[in-house]
């Protein structure tokens, strides 16, 4: 989904920077008065629950991006993978892994996604562009403590740089972390804020990754990147300056697209040992281990946007209503859309928009997964990662699911002063020690709503979590994709043996 962080492109830039979102904000005076004033008076129900600086900054959030006006990718794309620098109590350090001499990890990933379609449409040739294997590059992240808050990086390598953030590490414990932003922008520098308070949080560190964007690089590209880096993080390719990382120390984590690549690659892990395959890589054939666990915030699982709560929940929250697969709302022309040739979907082929490595609900099932933490507010998609915490009980997998009172998407990056934003990274950051300590198999299912501003837990019953079942769901996608004339390949409704 579109996402919060990008407006913290900004951060850190100067006078220029200041000016022009003074400029942007401007035009929503009239906008900003009426909050206030409703707040004042408590005539709104976000008032009740949501302090007036939270209120004002979600309003004017929701009218931005729901202005309508038409902006190009590649405008978009730049303005959010915009450096503005590192500044303040944040180790990075940038690295990139290395192309293999073998083409075995490609070969899985397409096997995978073979695997989950129907028996009788396996083997055909698939309709998107096969992704060449890259160079990923990713920022290893962790706290950096007693600097100052405007501190500048060290004048020293990269890997010096590493060496000094592990220095400052507590344990083993490593986040493979997917940045969101609808697959198509943002980047790990506008989510370097959030991904530093989960490495401070978790006394660990983060492997923050720069997968290839869509449009000019759809699915499986992302997915493939994401399958490159936590190989590079098992297996360090030669010239490598990490070791070698336990899989049980390693939690995929993401928020919205990222949540579901994160999500998706364990999937693909699933599948590619359902085929009990190895893969080649620099030499040698390596075991596909599953991590410790996976930890998606506010996961984007429905790609073609067919739940209420999209409609129903955008007063909490500041995502535009559905648009995907629009004939009437699409961004502007501008060399990187419309796509060559021609889809419908900015991030997926049309005939794989149903695939389950994509659109996550389309999961026959989900048992043998790793324990998955899942937090989400009153967002536009809550509907979506409520079904899903609802089939990964249902399917066996320990499940710990946070929903936080009237917090829209991503609440931690976009509100991070609130009491519940701490409380999140708390939640988080206590999950990654659980699965990746002494006695992982202690860690339970829980489910529970936190009250906005006391804080208080209170347990929600896994059984009414969400009213859909499976088939009402996987219906309800198929006949949305069927009215909108989008063409697709058949995928496996039958739960495979995992």
């Amino acid at each position: 989904m579109s996402d919060g962080n990008a407006n913290s492109g900004l951060a850190g830039t100067g006078g220029d920077g200041k000016f022009g979102l003074l400029l942007t904000l401007l035009p929503k005076l009239p906008l900003v008065l009426k909050v206030v004033l409703l707040h004042v008076l408590r005539r709104s129900e976000t008032s009740k629950y949501l302090d007036l600086k939270s209120d004002v900054t979600i309003s004017v959030l929701r009218s931005t991006l729901n202005s309508g006006k038409q902006v190009g990718i590649r405008e978009t794309q730049v303005m959010t993978t915009r450096d503005p620098g590192v500044k303040g109590r944040i180790w990075i350090s940038t690295a990139a892994s290395k192309v293999p001499p073998e083409q075995g990890i490609r070969d899985a990933l397409l096997a995978a996604i073979d695997g989950l379609r129907a028996p009788d449409a396996r083997g055909a040739k698939p309709s998107f562009k096969i992704p060449d294997i890259v160079p990923v590059e990713a920022e290893w992240t962790g706290y950096r403590a007693g600097v100052a808050k405007d501190a500048t990086p060290p004048a020293i390598s990269e890997e010096e740089k590493y060496y000094e953030m592990m220095k400052e590490t507590k344990n083993k414990s490593t986040i493979l972390y997917f940045h969101g932003g609808a697959y198509y922008v943002c980047d790990p520098i506008t989510h370097r804020g959030l991904v530093k308070s989960l490495a401070k949080s978790t006394g660990g560190r983060a492997y923050s990754v720069r997968y290839r964007l869509a449009p000019q690089n759809a699915f499986p590209s992302a997915l493939l990147d994401a399958l490159v880096s936590y190989f590079t993080l098992l297996y360090p390719p030669p010239g490598s300056f990490h070791e070698a990382v336990s899989p049980s120390d390693i939690v995929f984590s993401g928020d919205s697209a990222g949540g579901n690549l994160a999500l998706a690659l364990l999937r693909t892990i699933m599948e590619i040992r359902r085929q009990d395959l190895k893969i080649a890589w620099f030499g040698a054939d390596r075991e596909v281990p599953l991590p410790a666990g996976v930890a998606a915030i506010s996961p984007w699982v429905d790609l073609i946007q067919t739940m209420p709560s999209l409609v129903a929940n955008q007063q909490w929250c500041y995502l535009p209503p559905p648009i995907l697969l629009s004939e009437t709302i699409k961004p502007k022309p501008d060399g990187l859309w419309p796509a060559d040739p021609p889809r419908r979907h900015i991030y997926v082929d049309d005939a794989y928009i149903l695939h389950p490595l994509g659109t996550l609900q389309m999961n026959a099932s989900w048992a043998g997964a790793p324990p998955v933490y899942v937090c989400c507010g009153w967002e536009t998609i809550a509907d979506e990662d409520r079904y899903l915490v609802s089939k990964l009980a249902r399917d066996g997998v320990t499940v710990v699911f946070e929903e936080y009172e009237a917090m829209p998407h991503v609440f931690a990056a976009i509100l991070p002063q609130l009491a519940e934003a701490r409380r999140n990274i708390e939640g988080l950051a206590r999950f990654v020690k659980d699965v990746c300590g002494a006695d992982p198999g202690k860690v339970r299912s829980s489910y529970k709503t936190i009250k906005a501003r006391s804080l208080e837990e209170v347990d929600i019953d896994v059984d009414k979590l969400s009213p859909f079942t499976d088939e009402q769901v996987w219906d309800l996608a198929r006949r949305t994709v069927k009215e909108r004339n989008v063409p697709q390949v058949p995928v496996a409704d039958v739960p495979a043996k995992l």
